[in-house]
């Protein structure tokens, strides 16, 4: 009788949640009546039959932003769902998130430097309009570029002033010099000073990272010549601001550090904010390092990138 009961139970489960069969469909399919159907399906839940699991991606997400705080030392981390592992996809919701997060910090006065690149460029365009008063928008790198590659620079710095309803400050020098004599040179020119010290005195930051992977963007742009990008593919593992760190965080290259155009990573150490917005497979590497480094102390990534950091730091 007990076995007849729990095979009457499995199966009006089965038809229930696994076949989408309405209480009333059952009581047809099985010969019972509808309240035996109800009482059925609860005698299945209480003997076990039937397991409810309930995923819930932002209680999932602050579970793991929780993980990623505790692992890297980190002042905040928020984590968006992207719904499948793919580089461009994720940098689309990385950005909204990105937006979301700096409207809930945003104040009047504050000072935001923001670097370039398509992620930077992605959560330009999901900003959230947030007047602002007194607040400056400033430009963390060079961004004029000859070659035919976009670093969206002067795009992503006028949808920040246009969102915040403030003034952008330009950084208008390419990225690198030749030489630290010529950079020298042009940082003593006094308009370009006043856009450094801003930088430097910004206390909101906001940048993602870079990778030396062929297809890198600072090597699409041409601004490494074969020997520079044969020295960084063995020496660095990516990039903040065009400045190119080491495993460990280190600046892999003084020389080309020294004739880079912005903001200097110790810097970014001293932000109140300093925001790195980064994901996918191919930035492991390089955002670990600078974590590492301590260039970022809030993250916001994306809930496969932050699973893959956990595995490799455990």
């Amino acid at each position: 009788m007990q076995n007849n009961k729990n095979k009457i139970a499995i199966s009006a489960a089965k038809l229930y949640y696994q076949s989408g069969y309405s209480q009333t469909e059952i009581a047809k399919e099985l010969s019972l009546s509808r309240p035996s159907v109800s009482r059925i399906l609860q005698y299945a839940k209480d003997m076990g039959f039937v397991r409810i699991e309930i995923f819930d991606p932002i209680e999932d997400q602050s579970l793991l932003a929780k993980k990623i705080i505790s692992a890297f030392g980190l002042k905040d981390a928020c984590i968006a769902n992207a719904p499948i592992e793919d580089e461009e996809d994720i940098k689309k919701y990385i950005g909204q998130v990105g937006a979301e997060y700096l409207s809930k910090i945003v104040q009047d006065g504050d000072i935001i430097g923001v670097g370039w690149g398509t992620t930077m460029h992605c959560l330009s365009h999901a900003l959230l309009p947030h007047p602002l008063r007194g607040a400056q928008i400033v430009q963390l790198e060079g961004g004029i570029t000859l070659a035919a590659g976009e670093t969206y620079a002067n795009e992503i710095l006028e949808r920040f002033a246009k969102n915040y309803e403030t003034i952008a400050q330009y950084l208008p020098l390419p990225v690198l010099f030749d030489s630290k004599t010529v950079k020298d040179m042009v940082y003593k020119d006094r308009h370009i000073k006043r856009v450094l010290e801003l930088g430097r005195n910004a206390n909101i930051a906001l940048f993602s990272v870079g990778t030396v992977r062929d297809n890198a963007l600072f090597f699409r742009l041409g601004y490494a010549d074969e020997e520079e990008k044969e020295f960084l593919k063995t020496h660095a593992v990516g990039d903040i601001c065009s400045r190119f760190f080491d495993k460990d965080g280190n600046i892999s290259s003084p020389d080309l550090n020294n004739r880079t155009v912005g903001i200097d990573l110790d810097c970014l150490r001293t932000k109140e904010y300093s925001i790195l917005l980064s994901g996918g497979a191919a930035k492991i590497a390089s955002i670990r390092a600078a974590l590492k480094g301590g260039y970022a102390n809030v993250l916001i990534t994306d809930q496969f990138t932050a699973k893959r950091l956990l595995q490799e730091e455990t």
